[in-house]
């Protein structure tokens, strides 16, 4: 069934074509709602219409950047491969996503525009968790086929957002550390998917 886009959905998504474009062009700082219009041949009060402030279209971006990168890729479960080498895998794109500087650069405009209101920021990172995401889809098939064993999907979700953001996200984006390197990713990747499995393989014996 196709779908309908309406004027105003097509000048939304040039909206956001034009953000995406500017922001990695000028910087999300260096972008105004007045060049946004311009480059998305709209008035600025359309803009402002349909995004009241740039940083909720940031959020907006920044969850289509999510959804994209972790949550609608296809990542199948291999009953046959190592468990360390698949959750590697996967923990590696999850560090790609989070240190890349087009997302720090749009977290770092997050972060600030939610400091003071950490109600709005607590729903904005409610509405992604929510998501199943590909690290979701693949547990879930590790513990079935009897290979994991754990109570709480979430709570190993969680323990390893706090072991990849800890190292590759939070010093970064606040610029208390310099970049990781392909090397230092790597490195990380192998003992955050050591320390789960530590903790939830099942050990053949």
């Amino acid at each position: 069934m196709t779908t309908i886009r309406t004027r105003s959905d097509k000048k939304r998504e040039a909206i956001i074509s034009a953000a995406r474009q500017a922001f990695q062009e000028f910087g999300v700082i260096g972008t105004s709602m007045d060049k946004l219009a311009e480059m998305a041949s709209v008035s600025k009060r359309t803009v402002y219409n349909h995004f009241s402030a740039k940083e909720e279209l940031v959020m907006h971006i920044v969850k289509e950047q999510f959804q994209n990168a972790l949550v609608d890729i296809d990542v199948a479960y291999d009953t046959q491969a190592s468990l360390q080498s698949q959750l590697e895998s996967l923990i590696m794109e999850e560090i790609n996503f989070v240190s890349a500087d087009e997302h720090l650069d749009l977290a770092r405009v997050v972060v600030g525009h939610f400091f003071y209101e950490p109600e709005k920021l607590k729903d904005e990172v409610v509405h992604l968790r929510a998501q199943e995401t590909a690290m979701h889809r693949w547990l879930k098939a590790a513990h079935q086929d009897n290979r994991m064993a754990f109570d709480d999907l979430q709570q190993v979700v969680n323990e390893l957002d706090s072991l990849i953001k800890g190292q590759c996200f939070w010093p970064q984006v606040t610029k208390i550390e310099p970049a990781l390197s392909v090397q230092e990713k790597d490195k990380i990747a192998q003992s955050a998917a050591a320390l789960i499995l530590s903790r939830y393989e099942i050990r053949q014996t």
